[in-house]
């Protein structure tokens, strides 16, 4: 069976977005180069962020698409780390609320991509 092993999120800027990512979820980048940085998520499986696109996307082509960090724990798990980021300064898109598979929140990368925190199913 053939599974995914990468995750690219398309910014405008590698080495800001880079810093974004590795500051929120506080890990730090295996491979390095000016338009593309990636990091280790465990399994064999990577994020990175990739800005060699620019003249085919920019800022304003609809992002359809999300990140989610879903965590263990009570509902406020959830909200702790809803608060954690907004001290960081995040982009926040939803604040937490109920949803049917439990407590969420939204927030926006700086080229306007989305990460969900939602609970482990």
């Amino acid at each position: 069976m053939t599974t995914p092993n990468m995750f690219i999120v398309y910014v405008g800027d590698a080495p800001a977005a880079a810093r974004f990512y590795g500051d929120l979820f506080e890990m730090k980048p295996v491979f390095e180069s000016p338009r593309f940085i990636a990091f280790d998520l465990g399994g064999g499986i990577q994020l990175a962020v990739w800005s060699g696109v620019q003249d085919e996307l920019s800022r304003t082509v609809p992002r359809t698409s999300e990140l989610c960090l879903a965590l263990p724990g009570a509902p406020e798990e959830i909200d702790d780390l809803f608060r954690k980021w907004v001290d960081k300064g995040v982009d926040v898109v939803a604040k937490p609320y109920d949803e049917v598979f439990g407590r969420t929140f939204l927030v926006a990368d700086p080229d306007g991509n989305l990460i969900r925190v939602a609970p482990v199913d």
